[in-house]
């Protein structure tokens, strides 16, 4: 019986070890989104590394005059909205700030039902948005003629890109909120 305490340690040892491990998910990292500073649609400063680290979130970059895909997209956003918890932040970028202003967004978001507590409509400075689309997230330009990716991106609480949603394919919401709960069981 002497040795039985000698097996039995090590085993309670991995046991405790295995249960304080998080599960891993599948999901792959493109990248890491870097502080950056715009404004949202109340008209304040948003500070994106202060709002957004620690939390799950969704980019799409929209503009509020698009006849094209930017009212399905802020659709499928909304059906996102409703199927996760509010803890998830979504976050529409304009990619014609000339014209998307902070009342200009407020009016969009109001009329496509979006939470001001957990989705934010962002403007700012050329340089800075094309820095996010271009550099960060991957998706294109702003460069005026209002062309942009109708992608969604999904971001983890450490700022990491960890997926990306083409829109137009049918499936791609439901990928995106399965992938937003595996992130937070993660």
């Amino acid at each position: 019986m002497k040795g039985a305490g000698l097996i039995i340690a090590p085993v309670i040892g991995i046991v405790l070890l295995l249960a304080s491990c998080k599960p891993k998910i599948g999901l792959p990292e493109y990248g890491v989104v870097s502080p950056f500073a715009l404004t949202a649609q109340t008209g304040q400063p948003f500070d994106g590394a202060k709002e957004l680290r620690g939390r799950i979130w969704v980019a799409d970059f929209i503009y509020t005059t698009c006849p094209g895909p930017c009212p399905r997209m802020t659709s499928q956003l909304r059906r996102v909205q409703q199927a996760v918890d509010q803890s998830v932040k979504l976050v529409s970028f304009t990619v014609d700030p000339s014209h998307d202003t902070p009342e200009v967004l407020a009016a969009y978001a109001n009329l496509h039902h979006a939470s001001p507590e957990n989705w934010y409509f962002l403007t700012g400075p050329v340089p800075t948005l094309q820095l996010l689309d271009k550099d960060v997230f991957k998706l294109g330009d702003i460069d005026g003629t209002l062309e942009h990716s109708t992608r969604f991106v999904l971001v983890d609480r450490s700022m990491r890109i960890r997926g990306y949603y083409d829109s137009s394919e049918p499936d791609a919401v439901s990928r995106l909120i399965d992938d937003i709960h595996a992130l937070e069981k993660s």
